[in-house]
């Protein structure tokens, strides 16, 4: 294998970071409805997305950055991208989150890039406006197919790791296919489920 791409919230991070934020923020319950039917597939990503962003508009911008880079890591997954990283494979996140959450993340295990959603914000404080690279159902999947051209990897060279309905577009790109700990939409299209809450179990099958 060559290229692997993760999801970040509830795969490479134990939580889903706008919960978290919103949680801070005194918002939860309306942010973390959308979140299930979203993740769930019941819901427009696009949507769903704006949605939950409207809702932390006004919180400061410095809360929100202290909240990103205090997310905790999924157990296992520094010693899983290390070895993938050992073993020669590109390793990407993809993530319909945000780029304070992914990049800090990104730094901390070492993976070669991250793609994620901007939280605009003005004056110190979040609009409660969305952009970025991932708004769309399909973003990640889209993504993984140009990374392919642009690094001459093939399907078949391709492993995708996730746990919502956004990253059944991944899937279609990828030969090894990891459902990981996942709500019932991407569990039928995978070809590895992972139930224990450790991402090294997906090394038992990559690498036999």
């Amino acid at each position: 294998m060559k290229l692997c791409a993760f999801d970040f919230d509830s795969t490479l991070m134990d939580g889903e970071t706008i919960d978290l934020l919103a949680e801070a923020y005194g918002k939860a319950g309306e942010v973390s409805a959308i979140t299930k039917e979203a993740m769930s597939g019941n819901l427009d990503f696009f949507e769903a997305l704006n949605r939950r962003a409207a809702l932390l508009k006004g919180m400061p911008y410095a809360l929100m950055k202290e909240v990103c880079e205090g997310l905790p890591l999924m157990s296992g997954a520094a010693e899983t991208v290390g070895e993938m990283k050992r073993r020669g494979v590109i390793v990407v996140i993809f993530s319909g989150g945000f780029k304070e959450a992914v990049d800090f993340a990104s730094e901390r295990l070492g993976t070669d890039a991250a793609f994620a959603n901007f939280l605009h914000h003005k004056d110190g404080f979040l609009t409660g406006l969305v952009g970025g690279e991932m708004m769309q159902g399909d973003s990640k999947g889209d993504m993984l197919g140009r990374l392919q051209r642009l690094l001459g990897v093939s399907e078949e060279e391709t492993i995708a790791v996730g746990d919502g309905a956004n990253d059944r577009s991944m899937f279609r790109y990828a030969a090894v296919r990891v459902a990981f700990c996942a709500k019932e939409a991407l569990r039928r299209e995978a070809n590895v489920i992972v139930e224990k809450k450790d991402l090294r179990e997906i090394l038992g099958h990559i690498y036999q």
